[in-house]
């Protein structure tokens, strides 16, 4: 399973209605809760940003906020008349229910149509993203899978391997490199060992984003995106308490909990056997676990994922 540009797909009238009057005037006064950068690359694991509640005055209406992250330079602002903006909806209540956009922004969810590749009872959420142009998202996965819809604006999209998450320092689902253009190869050596996937998405295009694929975001223009998860193993395999869809399938987080127990019984032995016994879990892992790279992988694809 890979990723596939899909182009010419109808998503509904929203590719021409979604206008920046036009989003003020559907999506009104609601509250909204943002993330606002004084840099263009956002850094998650860092908090290199603010993110702004449901909090009069720290947060902001949806018709404020998409002026603003239209703009690109502010009269009124958080940090710096030059920040960034960014929004992920969420669900009425963020930490029991999935974003959805036709409860957020019922008027606007009139206008998309959402792309009939995943049986009915398979949806889990359809997430509204709006970004100020060059602002860069940190490199994560997902663990189901998802099409990104973009609907006004272009932008960036590199992917990595499930195969290659060993070169890409994970903390969690997200990566410590942050500048995927230009690593800091003495920090992050491995990441030059990374293959990289690229696209550019224009107005109408759909990506295909397989689960567990590592995807880094960059918005070329201020733009709109829906993101459309869904369930692709059984549902039994996914943690109920989870409304964003990133938290590892059940049975994989019991087999990392069993990991990080196996090494503190590895901490109590000498060096030499702890290096030992840690070698022979590796090898272990890599022959019940491991597929080898599909044909062709090693080929770096510049400019474009696989198109279909």
């Amino acid at each position: 399973r890979r990723p596939a540009v899909l182009r010419g797909v109808s998503l509904g009238p929203c590719t021409d209605r979604w206008t920046v009057d036009y989003l003020c005037e559907k999506g009104g006064a609601r509250e909204v809760k943002i993330h606002v950068s004084s840099v263009p690359q956002m850094d998650f694991l860092h908090k290199n940003f603010l993110y702004r509640a449901v909090c009069p005055p720290r947060s902001l209406p949806f018709s404020e906020f998409v002026q603003r992250a239209a703009e690109e330079r502010h009269s009124q602002y958080f940090i710096s008349e030059d920040e960034s903006y960014y929004l992920r909806s969420l669900g009425e209540d963020p930490r029991r229910e999935a974003a959805d956009l036709r409860k957020q922004f019922p008027d606007l969810a009139e206008d998309f149509r959402v792309p009939e590749f995943f049986e009915a009872e398979s949806f889990f959420s359809c997430v509204f993203r709006i970004s100020s142009r060059g602002l860069q998202l940190w490199t994560h996965y997902d663990v189901m899978d998802n099409l990104l819809a973009q609907v006004t604006g272009t932008k960036r999209v590199v992917l990595f391997s499930p195969q290659d998450a060993q070169h890409l320092y994970l903390t969690g689902d997200k990566s410590e490199v942050l500048d995927i253009d230009s690593p800091d190869l003495q920090r992050f050596p491995e990441f030059a060992r990374a293959r990289r996937l690229e696209c550019v998405l224009e107005p109408g295009d759909l990506l295909f984003i397989p689960a567990l694929w590592f995807h880094n975001t960059l918005a070329l223009e201020f733009g709109v995106g829906v993101n459309v998860f869904w369930r692709h193993l059984p549902h039994g395999c996914y943690d109920k308490s989870d409304p964003y869809g990133n938290k590892d399938p059940v049975l994989a987080s019991r087999a990392l909990q069993g990991l990080e127990k196996a090494l503190r019984c590895l901490d109590e032995l000498p060096p030499e056997y702890r290096d030992f016994y840690g070698r022979r879990m590796v090898l272990r892992i890599q022959s019940r676990t491991y597929t080898p790279r599909p044909e062709g992988a090693n080929t770096r694809l510049q400019g474009s994922a696989e198109q279909s």
